[in-house]
Order: C-alpha cells, then sequence, then structure tokens
C-alpha cells in the first residue's frame, strides 16, 4: 500500500470511529468547541489539515489556497476573529471539490447551502449568512490556526461528523487511532451488557459515589 493510500484509509477510519471517540481516545484533547453547521446531511469526514488565516472578514486567502488544496485535505478557514461573514459559497466549494478535498471547515459564515448540499462537499461552518467578503486583505496559508480554543496546524488531522470538530495532532495520529479501536471494542462489550440488563450506574461504580459507602 502506498503512503498515499495508508493515509487515506487512516483518514477514512478515523472518520467512521467519529469526533467523540477520537476526543475521548486523545485524551479529552484537541475538541473544536464552537458550534456548527453540518452543511450536507449525513456526512462525516477526516483528513489533514490545509490551515488559512484570512484577513478580518475577507476571502482573498480562500481563493489563493485553492491551488495548494490537495487530495485529502481538510481546508480549514480562520480569521481574526470570527464574524457571520461569508468565506465559502458554491463557486470556492466547486473549486475545493475539483482539487480532491476531503472537507472543509470554516470558522466563519457559508452561503449557497442549498447549492453546497447538492455539491455534496462535506462541509461544517460557524454561521450560515449571505454577508459577503472583501477580497483584500492578504492573509496566511500553512500557518497554526486558532479554532474553537483548538491550535490546528498544517498537517493534523481534523475529524468531523454530526457532533461537531475535533483535531488530533499529526505525531499523535497513530496512537490516538489504536487508543480509538480500543475504545470502540470497550463501549462494544459495555452495550452487550447493558443490553442483558445491566446498569451503567452500577458497572462504573456509581452508585456508592451517590448513595455511600464503600
Amino acid at each position: 500500500m502506498s503512503a498515499g493510500a495508508a493515509d487515506a484509509a487512516v483518514f477514512e477510519e478515523l472518520a467512521r470511529l467519529g469526533t467523540a471517540t477520537v476526543y475521548e481516545a486523545a485524551g479529552r484533547t484537541g475538541l473544536i468547541d464552537i458550534p456548527l453547521h453540518r452543511i450536507v446531511p449525513g456526512s462525516r469526514a477526516a483528513g489533514r489539515a490545509r490551515t488559512v488565516r484570512c484577513g478580518q472578514g475577507d476571502n482573498l486567502m480562500v481563493h489563493a489556497v485553492m491551488e495548494r488544496v490537495e487530495p485529502g485535505d481538510v481546508v480549514v478557514l480562520s480569521m481574526p476573529e470570527p464574524a457571520p461573514v461569508a468565506l465559502v459559497g458554491e463557486l470556492l466549494a466547486t473549486q475545493a471539490k475539483v482539487a480532491g478535498a476531503a472537507a472543509m471547515l470554516v470558522d466563519a459564515s457559508v452561503r449557497d447551502v442549498e447549492e453546497l448540499i447538492e455539491l455534496g462537499l462535506p462541509i461544517w461552518a460557524h454561521y450560515i449568512r449571505v454577508r459577503g467578503a472583501t477580497k483584500t486583505s492578504v492573509g496566511s496559508m500553512d500557518v497554526p490556526v486558532l479554532v474553537g480554543g483548538a491550535t490546528i496546524h498544517p498537517g493534523d488531522v481534523v475529524v468531523l461528523d454530526a457532533d461537531g470538530a475535533a483535531v488530533v495532532e499529526q505525531a499523535r495520529t497513530q496512537e490516538v487511532l489504536e487508543r480509538s479501536r480500543t475504545r470502540l471494542e470497550r463501549e462494544a462489550h459495555m452495550r452487550t451488557r447493558l443490553q442483558a440488563g445491566e446498569l451503567s450506574f452500577d458497572i462504573h461504580g456509581l452508585r456508592k459515589v451517590v448513595e455511600g459507602g464503600s
């Protein structure tokens, strides 16, 4: 298996495992703690971060980054202060999809939502607003960005689903993947016990916390 295919397999598995499992397996680190609109119903994704720091209210760098997007990238768009300004609409999203992006994470607004749904590229956005952006401010690409209290470095792995988003440091990807698999196995065993009528109240030893005693 080539390195690219191996990466794609890891991203696919992390997307399947989901943000909650990955976040917990990472030691409750990497939470991207903002409310997000999942634009395409049912979508989930994971991939390496292609980061962009735009000027405030400006999407010049979103246009610029499109020539750098590679298959499997999650395009992460940020501004100095999150605001309901549309950094992405149908035409920019079309370019990202053609370039092979796995998803987009927009810490600002998107618009053209019906068209974005039809396009099918997984997109998560802080806001949905039609307010347009300027195209005059030169920002930065492939630099660390802060989104929802989490620092995202270029190449880190971003995981997105119905629960929101989480980021895994690039150097910890394999470790967190293995810990996520272990957690999933534990949850499967727990599910079997719960389906048999046991209570998490007892399994986790929580009864003594409530009722006291040893």
